[in-house]
């Protein structure tokens, strides 16, 4: 691959615009609206595959971050150049502008060059029709005239997105945009390249192949772009399949929260770009992150070929702060590694299929996972019959939630849940090991985080007592843990008991493993407790959920004098002892805490009355 060329153009841009050519395209940036414009090369060679078209593998493009703004109005323009600075100081490299609503109005075709003209980045102009999944309602003759204006204008777009459907069915559509795009046999000196992309909201094309070769087959096409909407995160696996095998520049994404992991990891597969909206909730397709995500969070710049995959899997995880911690940790100790979302449906064959397909993946690099609710209990039977390596811990809790997969393929799973439970009452809750050890407990759940915790408190002396909804997993859970030894060398003392004696008896601790209270789940306004819980000064009530940090039962529990223990603490020390677990290096924990603060700036862990 050429080495990135850097030159300043003549005229008015003179000192101010910047062309940068990274073999198969040149991208114009406007240095003086947002600073100092960086860009990074990822080196590297493709393998081939015999399971697509053989094609000669490309190397590693830069991959662009493009921020995606909708203009529904001419009154916007001015606002949606300001969203555009933004985005570039926030890192953003292009802007696609989504012309769809003000397209049809009289002076769509101006305000579309103005925004062209004007932008702070180079620009994607997109009009997308109504079939296709845009705003567009009118027809393609206007929409072609409108190429064509802004195609031949001073300050034309560096691409200009036009979908493979109407290119492939219209004659006149095809020569007329071809007019105003470069390509072989193009007699004009023309700057704007064409995107041929194709969109299925449903699901995965059946046809998906055949697009493919189309887009591939035409020679004005510079950019190959698919979108899909993901029916799990194995559909992403495909998306990286093709970029690994393209025989020219490709977008490859998939759409809603399956396909989250398709946007994160372009640059470790040669996408020539992702798409990003500017803040939350102003994305222009399903599943988009902000570029603010990208750049800070997911530490997109620094993910390249090599770079290993993590995720934290459960259902659902979109509001898991795992990947903020966990890629912080990694930046930390200098691990390449990058931490995404990877949710998976409930249920024992979705996990295992799901799992099997990462690891079979091995071009991917998948080295490990948090795994939470409702799959601890997954992971665990995963790796038993896969001849892995199961810690103590696990064994005894009967649930994991770290996987790890060594570099050889063999697996390991951990539970770091029990250890951090036990800190994390001790530093946060000013509770010494020895009061612990005599104290009555109470744990109110069944599922995995509550085997954790009971396994933990109880190992250390305290007589646990497990309360939940469904007795009879109350009652496997404490079988299983009572009776094992503790480090004061006497029996594990659990038992079972019902909701009701949080009414009638005083616990020293009260610990809430269900998912009550949890933003983003299913009860995010629920108590675990009865309305009437005792609680009395001396109580300490934790609440093992993190996200908010203020749940609706620390709220309670303060407003009726008990001590609380918030579940940032216990998030925090499970997640550094799965950073260690993956990457060999410890000490993340203050960079993991520090990235927590940033984005939780109300985060307490601990509060007295």
């Amino acid at each position: 691959m050429p080495q990135i060329v850097r030159s300043l153009l003549g005229g008015e841009y003179k000192d101010r615009v910047q062309t940068i050519d990274v073999g198969f395209t040149t991208l114009r940036v406007d240095r003086s609206r947002f600073g100092a414009y960086r860009t990074r090369l990822s080196a590297g060679r493709v393998p081939r595959t015999t399971s697509l078209p053989d094609l000669p593998p490309l190397p590693n493009p830069v991959t662009f971050i493009a921020v995606s703004i909708a203009i529904e109005s001419a009154a916007e323009v001015p606002s949606a150049l300001q969203r555009a600075v933004r985005a570039a100081e926030d890192g953003a490299e292009l802007v696609e502008w989504r012309i769809d609503e003000i397209a049809n109005e009289p002076d769509g075709a101006a305000l579309t060059t103005r925004l062209v003209a004007e932008s702070p980045l180079p620009s994607i102009v997109t009009c997308r029709p109504i079939w296709e999944g845009g705003y567009y309602d009118g027809g393609d003759d206007e929409r072609v005239s409108l190429f064509e204006a802004v195609g031949t204008a001073d300050h034309p777009p560096r691409y200009l997105d036009v979908e493979l459907a109407a290119y492939a069915r219209s004659r006149n559509l095809r020569q007329k945009v071809n007019l105003v795009v470069a390509h072989p046999e193009q007699v004009r000196d023309l700057r704007t390249a064409l995107v041929l992309s194709s969109h299925d909201f449903d699901g995965r094309p059946a046809d998906l192949l055949r697009r493919l070769h189309a887009m591939q087959d035409e020679p004005a096409c510079a950019v190959a772009k698919l979108a899909w909407r993901a029916r799990s995160i194995r559909d992403n696996l495909e998306a990286f399949e093709l970029l690994r095998h393209r025989g020219k520049p490709m977008i490859a994404l998939c759409m809603g929260d399956f396909g989250v992991m398709s946007r994160l990891l372009g640059p470790k597969f040669g996408a020539l770009l992702t798409f990003a909206n500017d803040e939350e909730g102003r994305g222009t397709a399903p599943g988009q992150p902000t570029v603010r995500e990208l750049s800070q969070v997911y530490r997109f710049r620094r993910i390249g070929p090599a770079t290993r995959v993590y995720g934290v899997i459960g259902w659902p995880v979109r509001q898991s702060k795992g990947p903020l911690v966990h890629n912080a940790a990694f930046d930390a100790v200098g691990h390449d590694g990058a931490y995404v979302p990877m949710p998976i449906a409930p249920g024992w064959e979705p996990f295992k299929a799901t799992v099997d397909a990462l690891l079979e993946a091995h071009w991917l690099d998948f080295r490990g996972a948090s795994v939470t609710i409702p799959h601890k209990e997954n992971l665990l039977r995963f790796v038993r019959e896969r001849d892995g390596a199961v810690h103590p811990d696990a064994e005894a809790i009967g649930a994991a939630n770290t996987l790890v997969v060594r570099e050889d393929g063999t697996l390991e799973c951990l539970n770091t849940d029990a250890p951090a439970a036990v800190q994390t009452l001790i530093e946060d809750g000013g509770i010494g090991e020895g009061d612990l050890a005599e104290a009555r407990i109470a744990v109110i759940g069944a599922g995995g985080a509550a085997r954790a915790a009971v396994r933990g408190l109880s190992e250390v002396g305290a007589t646990v007592t497990v309360l939940n909804r469904t007795s009879e997993r109350a009652e496997r859970l404490a079988a299983a843990l009572n009776g094992l030894p503790t480090r004061r060398g006497r029996a594990a003392e659990v038992r079972t008991g019902n909701m009701q004696e949080l009414s009638s008896t005083s616990f020293a601790v009260i610990v809430n493993c269900t998912p009550a209270g949890m933003a983003g789940g299913t009860a995010p306004d629920a108590l675990p407790v009865p309305d009437d819980v005792r609680l009395e000064g001396t109580t300490t009530v934790f609440d093992t959920v993190y996200n908010p940090p203020g749940t609706p039962l620390l709220a309670l529990a303060r407003d009726r004098g008990a001590r609380t223990v918030g579940g940032t603490g216990m998030f925090l020390r499970q997640a550094a002892l799965q950073s260690t677990a993956w990457t060999g290096h410890a000490g993340a924990l203050d960079a993991m805490r520090r990235a927590m603060e940033d984005a939780l700036p109300t985060t307490s862990s601990r509060s007295e009355p």
